[in-house]
């Protein structure tokens, strides 16, 4: 998932661009912002790089698959059209 340390920056970003009067405001705002993006991200539909990766050479393995199989399925129907 997503780095925490992210999180943290991006709500201590935001809560430090709230003007000076709110200062005692911004530890509370810092956390529930945090907590709210957790929130909002946990809904989204994200994988890790690693299940990411481990798809991606799955796919890779399944397309040289499909390849050999296309050329051997080519290769017969030639050999066919020949008898």
């Amino acid at each position: 998932m997503l780095d925490p340390r992210i999180l943290d920056d991006l709500s201590r970003r935001v809560a430090d661009g709230m003007p000076r009067g709110l200062a005692s405001l911004q530890e509370d705002f810092q956390r529930n912002l945090r907590a709210a993006l957790e929130a909002a991200l946990r809904r989204l539909d994200l994988v890790s790089r690693d299940e990411f990766d481990i798809q991606q050479a799955v796919l890779a393995r399944t397309r040289e698959k499909l390849e050999a199989l296309e050329k051997r399925v080519a290769e017969l129907e030639a050999r066919l059209d020949k008898d």
